[in-house]
C-alpha cells in the first residue's frame, strides 16, 4: 500500500517552535504516512528551526501550493483563520482539511490539543468528509466587474469613517434598506463568526443558506435574513451621500468601494471539505465554546 501524503500547515505564530507540528508528524510517520510541512510563512525562517525538525526521517519543508495536487489531506495548526487560509489554497482541488485548534474559539477545527491520538485513525484513512458551501463575491462598478473572490466564512461591507447607505436585494427583489455601519453576508460556516457578533443567527454549518446580517443598523426593523443558497444577493452602496466603504473577504485585507458600486454574492462552484474524526456534534461545540457549562 502506498504512503498517504499529508500536508502539515502550521501557523508559526501560534504553534511556537512547531511543537505541535512535530508531535503530529511523529504520529503520522509512525503510521506510515509521508509528511510535508508547509508553514503559512515558509520564508520566515527566524521562527523555524529547520535542522531540528528535519532530523527525523520523512520530514521536509515545502510550500502548500507545490504539494496540493498529490496530497490526501491538510492538517492545520492554529485557529479558524488558519483553516480559512488553507481553504483558499485547497478549494480548487477539494483537498480535505483537518483542523487542530490552537486558537481561542476554533469552531471549524475538528480536534483540540488533547485529541491527537485520533490522528492514528486519519492516518489509516478512516474518516468522514463534511462538505461546506462557499460563495463568490464581485464588485461591480459602472457595469464592469472590477474585483472577484470567493468566501468560506463571510464578506463584510463597512463604512470607512461613518454610516453608509445600503440597499439589499435577493434575485432583484428588494429585501431591506438601511443606514448603518455595514452588513455581513455569511455562509452557515461563518454564522458563528462576525455575523453572530452582529446579532445574526447561529446556523448548522452543513446547511445551504446565505445569511444577511446588518451591522449596527440605524433602524429598529433591521433584522437578519436567511436565504436559500440559490439566491443572488446584491448590495447597492447608496448615492444619497458620499459613501467611502470597503469589503473584507474572510477577514483579509479590505478592498475599497464607493457610492454607486454594487457588491454581488452568490453560490460558488468551489467548496471546502473538512475531515471529521470524532462524534462531537456542532451543538455541543457551540455550547462549549460560547460559555455554557
Amino acid at each position: 500500500m502506498s504512503e498517504r501524503k499529508i500536508i502539515l500547515y502550521p501557523n508559526i505564530d501560534t504553534d511556537i517552535g512547531l511543537k505541535m507540528t512535530k508531535r503530529v508528524a511523529d504520529i503520522l510517520t509512525e503510521n506510515r504516512c509521508q509528511v510535508v510541512i508547509c508553514p503559512i510563512s515558509i520564508d520566515d525562517s527566524s521562527q523555524i528551526n529547520s535542522a531540528d525538525i528535519s532530523s527525523s526521517a520523512g520530514y521536509r519543508f515545502s510550500s502548500i501550493e507545490n504539494e496540493l495536487d498529490t496530497s490526501e489531506m491538510i492538517i492545520t495548526f492554529g485557529g479558524d483563520g488558519t483553516i480559512l487560509r488553507a481553504a483558499r489554497a485547497a478549494s480548487e482541488l477539494s483537498v480535505p482539511i483537518l483542523g487542530i485548534n490552537l486558537g481561542s474559539k476554533g469552531f471549524m477545527a475538528e480536534l483540540e490539543v488533547d485529541d491527537t491520538e485520533l490522528l492514528k485513525t486519519a492516518a489509516n484513512g478512516d474518516y468522514k468528509i463534511e462538505t461546506r458551501i462557499m460563495l463568490d463575491v464581485e464588485i461591480i462598478r459602472e457595469n464592469e466587474v472590477i474585483y472577484k473572490d470567493f468566501i468560506l466564512n463571510d464578506v463584510a461591507i463597512k463604512g470607512e469613517t461613518k454610516v453608509i447607505d445600503l440597499t439589499i436585494f435577493g434575485d432583484n427583489q428588494k429585501i431591506t434598506h438601511f443606514h448603518g455601519d455595514g452588513v455581513v453576508i455569511a455562509t452557515p460556516t461563518g454564522s458563528t463568526a462576525y455575523s453572530m457578533s452582529a446579532g445574526g443567527p447561529i446556523v448548522d454549518p452543513a446547511a445551504k443558506n446565505i445569511i444577511i446580517t446588518p451591522i449596527c443598523a440605524h433602524m429598529l426593523e433591521a433584522r437578519s435574513f436567511v436565504l436559500v443558497l440559490g439566491r443572488i444577493v446584491t448590495i447597492e452602496i447608496g448615492y444619497k451621500r458620499y459613501n467611502p466603504a470597503h469589503i473584507s473577504v474572510d477577514g483579509a485585507e479590505p478592498v475599497s468601494i464607493q457610492s454607486g458600486d454594487i457588491v454581488k454574492v452568490y453560490k460558488s462552484e468551489r467548496n471546502t471539505q473538512l475531515v471529521r474524526l470524532s462524534d462531537k456534534s456542532f451543538y455541543r461545540k457551540v455550547s462549549e465554546k460560547l460559555g455554557e457549562r
